[in-house]
């Protein structure tokens, strides 16, 4: 895949699995760990990041007018066409490195989110799961490249 540059649009997490989303405009990232106070911290599962034109693309599948990517529950929102899915691509996103884990499998939250049908549009687009190989600080508004 060519390098592709992206900028983050959202930010989310959860202390814990099933609370409420917080949506800070700075997380921290922290090597091999994830994000500091997330739920997925010190999973395999430390990030997960989607992106704007995977769920257009997906949305046109389904017949809606969009999928809102904070919606999905994924950690980083990246204004770009498309996320690398080849397990241990490393991208940067602002001051942090991270390397691609693997593809997002959609859940049957997401037909109860966006309507029947979500789930199956949203296989390959639902998103990426990824290591944090540089912590830092990670911004709303951040450079992503891939």
């Amino acid at each position: 895949m060519p390098r592709a540059t992206g900028t983050v649009t959202a930010l989310s997490t959860a202390p814990e699995y099933g609370a409420a989303l917080q949506f800070p405009d700075e997380v921290t990232l922290v090597a091999d760990v994830g994000i500091a106070g997330d739920r997925h911290a010190g999973s395999v599962r430390q990030v997960t990041v989607v992106c704007t034109g995977e769920l257009a693309r997906a949305a046109a599948e389904l017949g809606a007018p969009s999928i809102d990517g904070a919606a999905t529950r994924r950690n980083i929102v990246v204004d770009c066409e498309q996320l690398p899915r080849a397990h241990g691509t490393r991208f940067t996103i602002g001051e942090t490195e991270l390397a691609v884990w693997r593809d997002c499998a959609p859940c049957e939250l997401m037909d109860e989110l966006f309507g029947a049908g979500a789930r199956r549009a949203l296989r390959e687009r639902a998103g990426i799961s990824a290591t944090v190989i540089r912590g830092g600080s990670v911004r709303v508004g951040d450079p992503v490249v891939f």
